[in-house]
């Protein structure tokens, strides 16, 4: 029987799953060619890093089990409370108890591909998931913690099914009747508010992509409203556009 080729176990390697890699190792870590070789150390890496994040995953529902007597936990995170221009958005998540998704983390540590790819995951795989939008326009009138509160309050709200507690992102949410535990840093160390600070920063995102479309001076796309240097030059040379916050542009205008 003619040897596997070396092109063809490259590609079986790179078309696995890294919960495929034990079989693809066993199957090909007695082959004695340099390149096979090459192969299953690429692929005892990957899969090392695999089990890292596993265990990574495993320690985000630290919380999640610490309220498990609750039914139904909600992660509650925001994006969007620094730049100068565009809303503030909330995400509310619920996960099943047995949810099983890697790679969620607090949504700043991870790469637009990432977000946009857990985004779509945590959509088909949570029980209920809320979005909660504040415009410029109601940030300058009650200011951005009550406009974050006010996001926080309407993703909530938008849930399909009510929780029976809230795990937040380091605040604890007004007029909200629902009981509330406030984790600092809690979009780097819950699986719930992990997820909900990616739904929130996908969908802010793609609001300020879209916005770019409409007013492409200001560079939105790129800097998504934040101070930037490129956006400030924008913003003093063709003044406030209609998304821009007035009560964070005056020393700047």
């Amino acid at each position: 029987m003619a040897e596997e080729k070396i092109g063809a176990i490259r590609e079986a390697y790179r078309a696995a799953e890294d919960s495929m890699l034990p079989s693809f190792i066993e199957r090909y870590q007695s082959d004695e060619r340099s390149g096979v070789r090459r192969i299953v150390e690429q692929a005892r890496g990957r899969l090392a890093r695999f089990y890292a994040e596993q265990r990574r995953t495993e320690a985000l529902w630290r919380y999640e089990r610490e309220y498990a007597a609750y039914a139904q936990i909600c992660g509650v995170d925001e994006a969007g409370r620094g730049p100068l221009a565009g809303p503030v958005v909330a995400g509310a998540v619920i996960f099943p108890k047995d949810c099983d998704i890697l790679y969620i983390d607090d949504s700043k540590k991870l790469s637009p591909k990432r977000r946009e790819e857990l985004y779509d995951v945590i959509l088909e795989r949570a029980v209920a998931v809320g979005i909660g939008v504040v415009g410029p326009e109601r940030i300058d009138e009650i200011n951005i913690l009550q406009a974050t509160y006010e996001a926080m309050r309407e993703a909530i709200s938008k849930l399909s099914v009510r929780p029976d507690i809230l795990l937040n992102d380091a605040v604890t949410i007004p007029g909200v009747e629902i009981p509330q535990v406030a984790i600092v840093k809690g979009d780097a160390k819950s699986i719930s508010i992990g997820a909900a600070s990616i739904v929130a920063k996908v969908t802010r995102d793609r609001m300020m992509i879209a916005y770019d479309k409409e007013m492409p001076m200001y560079g939105f796309a790129s800097h998504k409203g934040y101070g930037s240097k490129e956006h400030i030059a924008a913003l003093q040379r063709f003044g406030p556009s209609p998304i821009h916050r007035r009560s964070f542009i005056g020393r700047f205008v």
